[in-house]
């Protein structure tokens, strides 16, 4: 067994307190977190502490939140810390070069796909919007670039026909771990051998707008079926219907392709039953299967029909 380890954590959301959880259930020793400030949220706008946040509290690891790490005060708090390595997952921050070069070991960091494919913020929602038939995490060493360091260890999962946004983030959370350790355990022998990245063959996973997330039904069903899957729990898919009240906003969590020629014209309500609502698109059709009404919580659309038919009656457009 290597030695173990003095490691800085520095991440934010679930998926980063996931890999935070696996480090200190190991021989390494966590001795700090960093994590971005507190945020407001819900409708009182009370300051949140991030999901690493309140595990590293739980565990009584003190915890930084520093608003830049350009500030040479918090490079010096860091490097006063005396971490072996940081070990920077889903953080949200920029670590300037001089940060990089403090830890003896370096700086390595969890990326949610196979690199170089998906550098960037969501790579999880654009490996299942385009496609892809399976995707990763990679652990790489950090450099100044966008996810562009040498990549110490790759583990590689299937994307399955039905996988969302949500359940590929899981599966994917559950590689992470054993892959850091992994990785961790090749710095500390000294028997780590990166390979540089092919940056002619990189791909960039740009973020995700809430506008972005409005259905465009003049697209073929197919990649609307996808897109929907990947924005799935966040920042799920919207489209627009009319009542009494004028015009509302739909959300969808679930939608089947149909296939077969649809001559209607886009956002079209072709039928309804049991199975859900059928929408022409500019090819093929949707089959809407899981859905929320403004103030409600998102249901089988067989049990909103029970209330609300008249909404989706046939002919009726959506996204008008």
């Amino acid at each position: 067994m290597t030695r173990p380890l003095k490691i800085v954590f520095a991440g934010t959301p679930d998926f980063a307190a996931a890999h935070l959880q696996v480090l200190l259930d190991s021989e390494h020793r966590v001795i700090a977190t960093y994590t971005q400030p507190d945020r407001p949220a819900g409708r009182g706008k009370k300051l949140l502490a991030s999901p690493v946040k309140q595990l590293a509290q739980r565990r009584d690891i003190p915890v930084y939140q520093p608003q830049s790490l350009r500030d040479p005060s918090a490079q010096e708090e860091l490097a006063a810390l005396g971490a072996d390595v940081m070990v920077v997952v889903a953080y949200g921050l920029i670590l300037p070069q001089v940060v990089l070069d403090i830890p003896p070991l370096g700086c390595i960091n969890v990326h949610a796909s196979l690199l170089p494919r998906w550098r960037g913020a969501a790579p999880i929602q654009r490996a299942i919007e385009a496609g892809d038939a399976e995707s990763g995490v990679t652990i790489m060493q950090m450099e100044a670039g966008l996810d562009t360091g040498p990549v110490v260890v790759e583990s590689r999962c299937r994307i399955a026909p039905a996988d969302t946004g949500g359940s590929l983030h899981d599966k994917l959370a559950e590689l992470g771990g054993p892959a850091l350790l992994r990785a961790l355990e090749q710095l500390a022998a000294g028997s780590a051998e990166p390979r540089v990245q092919d940056d002619s063959a990189a791909t960039y996973a740009g973020k995700i707008s809430k506008e972005e997330a409005r259905i465009d039904w003049q697209r073929p069903a197919e990649e609307l079926e996808k897109q929907i899957r990947a924005f799935n729990p966040f920042p799920v898919c919207w489209t627009t219907f009319t009542d009494d009240r004028g015009e509302q906003r739909l959300r969808i969590y679930k939608a089947q392709l149909e296939r077969g020629c649809h001559g209607d014209a886009p956002g079209t309500i072709l039928g309804v039953d049991d199975e859900g609502i059928l929408v022409a698109c500019g090819r093929e059709a949707l089959r809407l299967q899981s859905l929320q009404l403004p103030g409600r919580k998102a249901l089988p659309a067989a049990e909103i029909l029970k209330g609300h038919r008249e909404l989706f009656a046939p002919g009726n457009r959506l996204g008008q």
